[in-house]
C-alpha cells in the first residue's frame, strides 16, 4: 500500500501514464518509450507495483489509481486536519496569553460609523449561537430597518435577545422593524433607558461605543471591541440584569389564544406589551395606527377579561397569567373570556 506520507514522484507519475497508454509492457518496452535505462524502468515498475498501481511482471498492467491512492489521500486529509487543529489550539493559547499581557489583544478601538457598522455586520454573520443587543434611541451606526444580517442569522438558528429603549420604538419605522423581527424569532424587551449601547456575539466578543451620546455630534463615533476577559463577563452580566428587569415586547401574530377563550387575542398582545412597557395611550395609538379612544376601549376590555378595575391591576394580572410570555411558555392559568368576547 502507499505510504501515508507520500504520493507519487514525478518519474513514477510519468511511468504510470506511459504504461496506461501502452495497456501492458515489460521493463524494456517502458524504457524504450520513456528513453530511460532498462534498470530505471524496472525500478519504477516495481515501485508502482509496491504502491498498488500496477500488477504482474515481467509484463506489467496498470490498475485504477483511485483504489490505490484513495486510502492514502484520506489518511493525508486526516493528518492535515489533525495538524490544523493543533495549530488552532496553539494559536488560541497564544492569543489567550497575549490578552493577559497586552491590552491591545484584549480591547481593539474601532473609529468611525462605517467601520463600526462593518464590525456589527461581521459579528452577526459569524455568530453561531447568540446575539445580545442593547438598542438605544438615535442609533449611531445601524438602525433596525438597516440590519439585514439579523434575518439570515435567525434562519440558521442564532438566538437574538434585544433590549430596546422606549424612545427608540417611538421613532418612525422602528416598532414595525422590531415586531417583524419578533415574529421571526427575536426575543425583545423594552426599558425606559439603557446605560450603554452594546452588542455581544456568542459571549466571546462585544462592541461597546466609548463616546457619550452628548458628544456624538462632535466627531466620529468610537467603540471598543472587547474579547474574552473579565471585562466581557461584566458586560454579559450587565445585559442579563437589564434583560431580567425589562418588559417583554410581543408580536401580535405570535399566538392567537382569543379563539380558544384563554386570554388576549393575537391582535391585542402587542398593545398589551406596549402598555405594560409604559407607553402612554397616545403613543400606543400612533404606533398601532388607531385612535386613542380605541386603545382605551381595548384596555378596558382586557381589564374585564382579567377581572380587574384598574390598569395597575391589569399589568399585574398580565404578568401573573403569563400573557406576556412567548407562546411556548404560556401557563394554563388564564381568564375565562377573551377581550374580543367582552361587550364593548
Amino acid at each position: 500500500m502507499l505510504d501515508d506520507t507520500e504520493l507519487l514522484a514525478p518519474a513514477e507519475q510519468r511511468a504510470y501514464r506511459l504504461l496506461v497508454r501502452l495497456s501492458a509492457a515489460q521493463a524494456d518496452d517502458l524504457a524504450g518509450v520513456a528513453a530511460i535505462p532498462p534498470d530505471d524502468a524496472r525500478a519504477l515498475l516495481e515501485s508502482l507495483r509496491a504502491k498498488g498501481l500496477v500488477k504482474g511482471g515481467p509484463v506489467f498492467e496498470p490498475l485504477p489509481p483511485d483504489v490505490a491512492l484513495g486510502d492514502a489521500l484520506l489518511q493525508q486529509q486526516r493528518s492535515l486536519e489533525t495538524a490544523r487543529q493543533v495549530v488552532a489550539g496553539l494559536s488560541e493559547e497564544y492569543r489567550a496569553a497575549a490578552r493577559r499581557r497586552r491590552a491591545d489583544h484584549l480591547v481593539e478601538i474601532v473609529v468611525g460609523a462605517a467601520a463600526l457598522r462593518g464590525r456589527l455586520r461581521d459579528m452577526q454573520n459569524t455568530a453561531q449561537q447568540e446575539i445580545l443587543w442593547f438598542c438605544r434611541a438615535n442609533p449611531i451606526a445601524m438602525s433596525g430597518p438597516d440590519n439585514a444580517e439579523e434575518s439570515p442569522a435567525l434562519d440558521r438558528g442564532v438566538r437574538y435577545r434585544a433590549v430596546y429603549e422606549r424612545a427608540l420604538l417611538e421613532m418612525p419605522g422602528e416598532l414595525d422593524s422590531v415586531t417583524d423581527g419578533v415574529s421571526r424569532g427575536e426575543e425583545a424587551r423594552v426599558t425606559e433607558t439603557l446605560p450603554v449601547r452594546l452588542a455581544i456575539a456568542d459571549r466571546s466578543i462585544a462592541i461597546c461605543p466609548l463616546v457619550p451620546d452628548v458628544e456624538l455630534g462632535v466627531g466620529e463615533p468610537t467603540a471598543a471591541l472587547v474579547r474574552r476577559s473579565e471585562l466581557l463577563d461584566a458586560l454579559v452580566a450587565l445585559f442579563e440584569w437589564q434583560w431580567d428587569h425589562a418588559s417583554p415586547l410581543l408580536a401580535g401574530r405570535d399566538r392567537d389564544d382569543g379563539a380558544a377563550g384563554r386570554g388576549p387575542a393575537a391582535a391585542e398582545r402587542l398593545l398589551l406589551s406596549l402598555f405594560v412597557a409604559g407607553f402612554p395611550d397616545k403613543s400606543i395609538a400612533s404606533q398601532l395606527g388607531v385612535s386613542k379612544r380605541t386603545v382605551q376601549r381595548r384596555l378596558e376590555r382586557l381589564m374585564a377579561v382579567a377581572g380587574v378595575d384598574t390598569r395597575t391591576a391589569l399589568a399585574f394580572e398580565a404578568g401573573r397569567r403569563g400573557w406576556l410570555k412567548p407562546a411556548t411558555d404560556v401557563p394554563a392559568q388564564v381568564g375565562p373570556r377573551t377581550a374580543a368576547e367582552v361587550e364593548d
